[in-house]
């Protein structure tokens, strides 16, 4: 493919800004990597990817989806390869290693595999070596972004280190605490580009698989489970290619978060502290809070729930993955919309008819049109389930429970991503024919499917 006539900054270099950098490359698109920290690195937390983020792998560049699957950890029984979750109630007595007594509430299936997850951190070494060479700037944490409305002069970005870089276009990636999401708000607001807390956090632990057979049984311990309670719950699923038992235990909480705002999202803890936080809840999950390290974080869950943006994208910069719609995680698809995005900008941005400013903006109106709506349903659907989970809003109504809970996942499990891209790609062909990158084409936006609008505050599309 021939090269395209322009260069794109991509600010962030988490699993969003590799995903999308690898795709614009294999698009003949030449980018640079603005990253704050001194090397490429995530958190260290696992992160589940279903088919549809799988989907959207391939379509970016098929060597990323292989590398997912070297370090991808599974359901480790094979009846249960298409489980998402098997879902329990945290509350009971029984233990789980006798299924005759503890039997499922119910169980998620997905439709193309069950549950999948990785460690971040292993997902992005399998990435660094796709991207170009020289790609990355290290140690660039940003200041602000200078975007000319005379298109013939270049974007600058300026960094704390003195030094700023020039583009044709931004792309920020740069995840729930984006600097590039306050250059897309009302300068007189600010707060408008920071994430509200949802009142939930989390303590998360890893625990040595034979400890965990001990504790819960090998078919609970060995395979992804749900553990439903009032006001907590509690997710465990095997990774490291089986031989560690991830366990993420949630609690819901009226008070505010004690750091000092959204820039603080996590706390030094102990284990008694999530012990005493999951006081009266059944002995299952005690029993494997027992076995989490003495020192743990209590990470608080922020999204853009209270604050949804009116727009992805301003000008010559847009916002992809978190930085644009971050969400809490109850949904186990906030990385797998990041990859979405990726797959379907970078569709457009390699379109043949995209070669100047223009284009560029009539790409970003594009994506911004057929991305926010399904992105920003996550985010508040993301919140409802956890009151799903919690028993807050169906009570014990399990029947019911389920069945809402089917519709939401197949929501996410099921687009059909193909088709998604070319709806895209009409759009930013019908902007450009009208000559006005950021008018509305007829019908862009992405309808909220109405048997899973209930519940559901509305959701700006």
């Amino acid at each position: 493919m021939s090269a395209k006539p322009f260069h794109l900054a991509i600010v962030g270099g988490g699993i969003t800004g590799l995903v999308l950098a690898i795709a614009l490359h294999k698009r003949g698109i030449h980018v640079t990597i603005y990253e704050q920290a001194a090397a490429f690195g995530e958190i260290g937390a696992g992160v589940g990817l279903h088919s549809n983020a799988v989907r959207a792998m391939k379509i970016c560049d098929a060597a990323i989806s292989a590398g997912f699957q070297r370090v991808v950890t599974g359901n480790a029984w094979p009846s249960k390869k298409d489980q998402w979750f098997e879902v329990l109630d945290g509350m009971s007595e029984a233990p789980a290693s006798a299924s005759e007594l503890l039997r499922p509430l119910f169980t998620i299936i997905g439709p193309d595999g069950g549950h999948g997850a990785c460690h971040r951190a292993r997902f992005l070494e399998e990435m660094v070596p796709l991207l170009p060479e020289g790609s990355a700037r290290f140690g660039k944490r940003l200041l602000w972004i200078d975007d000319p409305s005379d298109t013939s002069k270049p974007v600058t970005l300026f960094f704390e280190d003195g030094t700023s870089a020039q583009a044709d276009a931004v792309l920020g990636c740069d995840g729930i605490k984006s600097r590039v999401r306050a250059h897309l708000v009302d300068k007189n607001d600010p707060e408008a580009a920071l994430p509200t807390y949802s009142h939930k956090f989390v303590y998360r632990g890893l625990i040595p698989i034979a400890d965990a057979v001990a504790a819960l049984g090998e078919e609970r311990a060995a395979n992804s489970m749900l553990w439903f309670g009032a006001e907590r719950h509690a997710l465990t699923f095997p990774v490291n290619h089986g031989k560690t038992l991830n366990l993420v235990a949630f609690v819901t909480t009226d008070d505010p978060w004690p750091a000092k705002g959204a820039h603080h999202l996590t706390l030094p803890a102990t284990r008694e502290d999530a012990l005493r936080d999951f006081a009266g809840f059944g002995p299952n999950v005690l029993k494997l809070l027992h076995l989490t390290a003495p020192k743990l974080e209590r990470w608080g869950l922020f999204d853009l729930a209270e604050r949804p943006l009116p727009q992805f994208y301003r000008g010559r910069v847009c916002l992809v993955g978190d930085a644009a719609h971050a969400s809490t995680p109850h949904h186990g698809a906030g990385a797998a919309m990041c990859i979405e995005d990726a797959a379907v900008l970078a569709e457009l941005l390699g379109d043949a008819s995209v070669r100047d400013a223009t284009g560029l903006q009539a790409a970003f109106a594009a994506f911004d049109a057929n991305r926010r709506g399904r992105c920003q349903w996550l985010v508040a659907s993301s919140r409802r389930q956890a009151d799903l989970y919690e028993l807050r809003a169906l009570g014990r109504d399990y029947e019911a429970i389920a069945a809402e809970i089917r519709t939401r996942q197949a929501y996410i499990w099921n687009i059909d991503l193909d088709a998604a891209i070319v709806k895209s790609r009409k759009d930013l062909a019908q902007r450009l024919a009208l000559g006005l990158p950021a008018a509305a084409a007829p019908d862009p936006t992405v309808p909220f499917p109405p048997d899973i609008n209930f519940h559901l505050k509305d959701v700006e599309a």
